[in-house]
């Protein structure tokens, strides 16, 4: 039986600074019944240059009045702040995960939390030296490649397949493609790296998410694939669950009118909890290959399907005829799949109107 998808509740930076907020978000997204809350973790001045434009959609959803480097300096959470938010998460049953963005972040959330994963998001698949620091802390990896082609990913599987297996090598493009391209190294993906397919752009378009592309990646790279969903509503991370994502991410928020630059794509706690629903739902639904009755299909049987009976009463020593034969429920009786093999037998005895023929 293939594992049900892990669901991971982003709430990123919907916290808006406040560890109050970020600790019922963590409420909220167990609540929901989602495998992970999942935050964003980063140092404004090692992510954003103080000249950095905003993103259009950030502009859309914050104005134009401070920089990217002093909203994103506004949505800090500290070490301690991180560590009262992994205590409320196991208290409330759920994995706490949050996404590195700096070398310092990265330290704390694999060294010093000791998180199960690592969370990398589609803007650090170029940032090779971030990449080969991830892959060296050993942690499993899941990899978001909005913004990509195939060409970019492989290149970043290639840093992390080095990372995680030439430990001591001195890093090169051409040290990454040896590693790719030998058994270790691709053996080490296998066991350690998710790819997410995604749409970097909030909220994405329908027209641009390529749901098909999961399985590009999956022929491509033979890794497990999921998805990381920005669209309007839930409608998106259904399909890609009956695709055969292993993952599924979604933005939520406690309240989609809140000010900042993530809310408006985000769900609200019971759209949240409406996504995990179906997400099981349909995992459920998707069963197996197997074509065969069902147990629930096979009391209906005798109800929904026909036998031969008598159209009419018919004499014993009488030949069966289409006359004298129909084909009405139940399906207790002879398949009318022999109905010709009935054709011109003699009945062996008087039936009445509507009685089963009996062999």
């Amino acid at each position: 039986m293939k594992k049900p998808a892990y669901i991971i509740a982003e709430a990123g930076v919907n916290h808006n600074g406040s560890l109050d907020r970020a600790i019922r978000l963590i409420g909220a997204a167990a609540e929901a019944g989602a495998d992970a809350v999942k935050f964003q973790t980063f140092k404004a001045d090692k992510l954003v240059s103080r000249t950095a434009p905003k993103a259009a959609y950030q502009i859309k959803n914050t104005g134009e009045v401070e920089s990217q480097h002093e909203m994103i300096r506004q949505l800090e959470l500290d070490e301690a702040a991180h560590l009262q938010l992994k205590q409320h998460c196991l208290s409330k049953g759920i994995e706490f995960l949050s996404t590195p963005f700096d070398l310092e972040s990265l330290d704390m959330l694999a060294c010093r939390f000791d998180l199960s994963l690592i969370k990398l998001a589609s803007g650090e698949i170029t940032n090779a030296p971030f990449l080969l620091a991830a892959a060296r802390t050993g942690k499993p990896i899941i990899l978001s490649t909005g913004m990509s082609d195939l060409g970019d990913i492989e290149v970043a599987l290639g840093i992390l397949s080095f990372g995680y297996t030439r430990h001591g090598s001195v890093p090169s493009m051409a040290a990454f493609k040896d590693a790719y391209a030998s058994e270790e190294g691709q053996a080490a993906l296998r066991s350690k790296v998710t790819l997410l397919h995604c749409t970097t752009e909030y909220p994405a378009p329908f027209a641009e998410v390529n749901l098909r592309a999961m399985e590009t990646l999956r022929q491509a790279f033979c890794l497990p694939v999921g998805y990381s969903d920005h669209t309007a509503g839930i409608s998106i991370p259904l399909a890609a669950t009956a695709l055969g994502a292993t993952v599924i991410e979604k933005h939520f928020t406690l309240d989609r009118k809140l000010p900042g630059p993530d809310h408006k794509a985000s769900l609200e706690p019971n759209e949240l909890a409406e996504m995990v629903r179906g997400i099981r739902q349909i995992e459920q639904a998707l069963g197996t290959s197997r074509k065969a009755p069902t147990p629930s299909e096979l009391k209906n049987r005798p109800v929904a399907r026909k036998s031969l009976v008598a159209a009419r009463d018919i004499a014993a020593g009488e030949t069966f005829s289409a006359e004298n034969l129909a084909i009405k429920r139940p399906g207790s009786g002879i398949s009318p799949v022999h109905y010709w093999d009935w054709i011109g037998k003699v009945a062996t005895r008087p039936y009445v109107t509507d009685e089963l023929i009996e062999p």
